[in-house]
């Protein structure tokens, strides 16, 4: 499906971009820390409402 070109650039691709952001992160941390307080609630209400869809899903099934 794939040539082995593009296999070998689709991997360099994503080793580059994960690395590249990955510093970018760590430079900006100290800068956004003020900005991103309580995003650990929000992330929690998101996996709750996930969850929660998916519980309605299984329960409307049977």
């Amino acid at each position: 499906m794939f040539s082995t070109g593009q296999i070998y650039f689709a991997i360099f691709f994503i080793i580059v971009f994960v690395t590249t952001m990955i510093i970018v992160y760590r430079k900006d941390l100290k800068a956004l820390k003020p900005f991103y307080k309580g995003t650990y609630w929000v992330f929690l209400g998101f996996l709750i409402f996930i969850g929660l869809l998916f519980l309605i899903k299984f329960i409307m099934k049977e």
